[in-house]
């Protein structure tokens, strides 16, 4: 699983016009499923997640988790984050997982992250979405569960 994380002051994601899911201070996650994950990948991306020291402490030091600060979670689907791009210029989303696999694992990820007892919001699987967003810092990180070894 891939995960591009992003610390917002506000975010939210729109269907067909209408507000499905809206924070303030917290992550925008953008979430990859691979043909290849497992629960096991979900259960890293969520530790790693929330334990990740991206918020400002009393000094301006990056010491504070989403836990310490009791922000807010927006997730989103986002299967373009496999992507393969080494040949050519249109890139591939042969990797990516199907959405029989995808969905349940993608549901399970916000299951696991949702046990941290913040406020979790969410986008629609498949829906074509506008996502709106007011990057705090900017801090944006990526990762990826295949690097856990």
């Amino acid at each position: 699983m891939k995960a591009a994380i992003q610390r917002v002051s506000e975010a939210s994601v729109t269907v067909d016009g209408e507000i499905v899911g809206e924070i303030s201070n917290g992550l925008l996650l953008l979430i990859g499923v691979d043909e290849e994950d497992e629960s096991s990948d979900a259960n890293w991306l969520v530790q790693k997640i929330l334990n990740l020291r991206i918020f400002g402490d009393q000094d301006g030091k990056l010491n504070l988790s989403i836990l310490d600060i009791s922000g807010e979670i927006l997730c989103i689907s986002q299967f373009t984050l496999i992507a393969d791009y080494k040949k050519g210029n249109r890139p591939s989303f042969i990797k990516a997982a199907k959405p029989e696999k995808a969905i349940p694992l993608f549901e399970y990820f916000k299951t696991e992250i949702s046990k941290s007892n913040l406020k979790i919001e969410s986008g629609i699987f498949g829906a074509d979405m506008k996502v709106s967003l007011l990057n705090d810092g900017p801090v944006t990180i990526v990762m990826d569960s295949k690097t856990k070894l």
